[in-house]
Formats: C-alpha cells, sequence, structure tokens
C-alpha cells in the first residue's frame, strides 16, 4: 500500500524527526559506505543527470524533456533514461509522448549502454544522482520553492535522500518558483561555483477550465504545488482529491470521481501525468497541459552546452 508523504517532513523542529534522527544518521552512513566503495563507470558519449535531493515533485521528468528538445536544437542525438520500475508507467507514457528517445532499464548503466550502441552521443538522466555507480558531466539538481529543502533532514527524519553537502557535487540548481535570495545563500554556502536559476509552469490551455467550478485530482510528489498552480491561475477549485505519487487508478474509482464530479457540477481537472494513468479507461476527462519555462533560457543552454562540449 502506498502512503502520502508524512506532513512532518516538512516541519522544523518537529518531535517526530527528531526521534527518527538515530535511523537518518545510520542511511548517512550507509550512503557513506557506497560512494566510497563504488568506483564511477565513465562513458563514451556526456550523461546529464536531471536529480534532486528532495524526494518527488521537484520537476525532474519535465525538465528532462525540456533538456531533451533544446539539446535537438544543437544538432545532437540525445536519449532520456529512466530506471525502469513497474508503477512508474505514467512517467514513462508522459515521456514517450513529449519525446522520441526513450530507453527504460532496469540498470542505468545497461541503459547508457544501450543508448550508446544506438547512436545516441548523450543521455538524459531523469533522476539518478544518487546512482554512484555513474560518472556524470553534468548535474543539473531541482528543486521547487514551495518545499525547498522541508524540514532539512534525510530520511527518514525528513525528506531528503542525501544531506545539502552533496550540492558539492552539482553543476546548475534549478528551482521552480520564485526568487529567493535566502535559499540561494544557504546554496552558493556549500557550493559557490553552482549557476542557480529560476522556472515556473505556463498553463497552456488555462481557458478549458476558467469561471468552472473544479474537482482537482493529484496523485504526485507534492501535489500542492499542483493546487498552488491552479489558484495562481485564478481557477475556482471546490474540491481536492489528493493520492500517493505514481498512484495506479481502477476503473470503478474514476466513474466514482466522474458521477461525484457530474451530481455537483463540477468539471474535473488533472495533472498531465495523472491523465496518463486513466486516459485508457474510455473518459472525456481532461489535465491541466503546462509548459516548464526556464528564466534566462539562453545562458542556461549556454551553460549546458559549454559543460557538454567541454567532457567531450
Amino acid at each position: 500500500m502506498k502512503l502520502n508523504k508524512p506532513k512532518f517532513w516538512d516541519k522544523k523542529n518537529n518531535i517526530i524527526s527528531i526521534l527518527l534522527i538515530p535511523f537518518a544518521l545510520i542511511y548517512l552512513f550507509i550512503i557513506f559506505i557506497k560512494k566510497k566503495s563504488i568506483e564511477p563507470v565513465k562513458f563514451n558519449i556526456p550523461i546529464i543527470c536531471v536529480g534532486n535531493i528532495y524526494i518527488g515533485g521537484t520537476g525532474k521528468t519535465p525538465t528532462s524533456i525540456f533538456l531533451y528538445k533544446e539539446i535537438l536544437k544543437l544538432g545532437k542525438n540525445p536519449a532520456i533514461l529512466k530506471k525502469f520500475y513497474k508503477n512508474h508507467s505514467d512517467e514513462h507514457k508522459l515521456i514517450k509522448n513529449k519525446s522520441e528517445s526513450l530507453i527504460l532499464a532496469e540498470n542505468r548503466v545497461d541503459g547508457i549502454k544501450i543508448a550508446e550502441n544506438s547512436g545516441h552521443d548523450c543521455v538524459i538522466l531523469d533522476d539518478g544522482f544518487q546512482d554512484y555507480k555513474i560518472h556524470k558531466n553534468l548535474n543539473i539538481i531541482c528543486f521547487n520553492n514551495n518545499q525547498q529543502v522541508g524540514n532539512g533532514y534525510v530520511l527518514p527524519s525528513g525528506p531528503l535522500r542525501e544531506s545539502m553537502s552533496s550540492l558539492k557535487n552539482a553543476n546548475i540548481i534549478l528551482i521552480n518558483g520564485k526568487k529567493d535570495e535566502n535559499f540561494e545563500k544557504k546554496i552558493i554556502k556549500i557550493n559557490n561555483k553552482l549557476d542557480i536559476f529560476y522556472s515556473k509552469y505556463k498553463a497552456l490551455n488555462i481557458e478549458k477550465f476558467r469561471d468552472k467550478n473544479l474537482l482537482a485530482i493529484a496523485a504526485i510528489g507534492n501535489p500542492n504545488n499542483f493546487f498552488k498552480l491552479l489558484e495562481e491561475n485564478d481557477l475556482v477549485v471546490k474540491k481536492k482529491l489528493i493520492f500517493p505519487d505514481h498512484y495506479v487508478f481502477n476503473e470503478s474509482e474514476i466513474k466514482n470521481i466522474q458521477k461525484e464530479a457530474k451530481d455537483k457540477n463540477y468539471k474535473i481537472i488533472m495533472t498531465e501525468k495523472d491523465y496518463f494513468k486513466i486516459k485508457d479507461f474510455n473518459n472525456n476527462m481532461e489535465y491541466l497541459e503546462v509548459e516548464l519555462e526556464i528564466f534566462s533560457k539562453k545562458n542556461f543552454i549556454d551553460k549546458v552546452s559549454k559543460l557538454y562540449d567541454q567532457n567531450n
């Protein structure tokens, strides 16, 4: 059974987090041993990792798709690589809908070899910053400014997959949300060589949902980010339904949601990722189509291109 993210992960000085610190220390020790005992494999093509240290909901997949399209414009032949997880089919379908080169592999090293043998000259890892078997030429770490680093603790005390010190191995930080100088200072204190960029989601089909009473569905890492986006676009959300990340809906659940919406005269709205889980149920539900926009886009692409070339 999947569970939603614990609320205490985003609350500082929470008693539950403090009680779990011994387990967090064990977790950090295991990471330390892994890093020391594993020799990263180097490849013949550049590896660009789009990762995070805050677990889930930071925008890795939209950023990977954005990079894929921009690198294509540079005349390259990139592939997006995701580690195969059976219950992540929503992300797999989303990426396939947005790109022509998705490689799924149970082992990322094997996946990169497939990319090399298939003629790709670049691999974009959608997730993988914590895969220490792979030498990355460029590490882009994603944050959402709504959560930043939560309570600042690593698992299970908090939502971090690694401590902030791991940013020493990053090259670019991409923050989804408004500029936050205080957060930037925390990041730069760890690694003053980092380039920090900001992004936002632009809603493309917002008029479909304008002046409607909405029933909003989200089964993503941080569902409140989706609801906040709706509110920022002045949409009227009457009811919110939250499910765990990668939740697998069944047809009867969807029919019940549709019945409730019809009875209350609500229009259903969901994320695009969630839509791909239920599109085969032969329904007329719709999703909010969004596009990732990166501020100072030219500078961002220049940084990617330069590091790409330096590591070729």
